[in-house]
């Protein structure tokens, strides 16, 4: 059992160290002797648990996902309109990616790999998109406005969001003004001036 559970912090301090250079230098500028020394760890060692690094990106991929997941059960019940749970959900993510080097890997691996079937997207687009379609259901947004276009800018928010915590944990010691959270926070505040139905509707 002891040999098992080593066996287990061993892959799991790789699959850390992995997600922290992929975070830093993407899939094309990481290689296993930087994640190999990032770990502390021998190259015997990760091709034990990794064959390739292809094996290893697909797991911080994968995790990243999890992490995702399970972050999103996680939060609170609420009887609020479907455009304000929307958007909670995207606060939530952008939470993630600014505290956790994985999720923010796994995003930049999305697109650095899009032939792989783990999109990070995967792990939280359907929800907001239910979300939006319920929103203009109940009338909560303008007559003119998609929930598919807002599905959209939500992509394009995240991206923007994981590029600005990336910034942000490249340079320590230039204390951000404004949270990734609350930036997008402010964001969407803005948004909703532009999208919103009728007085009375939820928004």
């Amino acid at each position: 059992m002891a040999r098992q559970e080593r066996a287990v912090r061993t892959r799991q301090t790789l699959v850390d160290a992995a997600a922290s250079e992929f975070d830093r230098s993407g899939y094309h500028g990481t290689s296993l002797n930087r994640v190999c020394r990032a770990a502390g760890i021998t190259m015997g060692a990760l091709t034990f648990h990794f064959s390739a690094k292809d094996e290893l990106a697909d797991e911080v991929q994968s995790q990243g996902q999890l992490i995702t997941r399970q972050a999103l059960d996680g939060l609170p019940e609420r009887s609020a309109p479907a455009l304000h749970r929307a958007i909670d959900l995207t606060l939530e993510l952008a939470r993630l990616l600014e505290a956790e080097p994985v999720v923010r890997s796994a995003a930049r691996l999305s697109r650095e790999r899009p032939d792989r079937d783990l999109a990070w997207s995967a792990a939280w687009l359907t929800n907001v998109q239910d979300l939006f379609d319920q929103a203009y259901h109940d009338g909560q947004l303008h007559s003119a406005v998609r929930p598919a276009s807002l599905t959209a800018l939500s992509l394009y928010l995240m991206s923007g969001i994981e590029s600005q915590a990336r910034a942000d944990h490249e340079s320590p010691d230039a204390e951000p003004e404004l949270s990734a959270v609350e930036q997008l926070r402010q964001i969407w505040g803005v948004v909703q001036f532009g999208i919103c139905g009728p007085p009375g509707t939820g928004c």
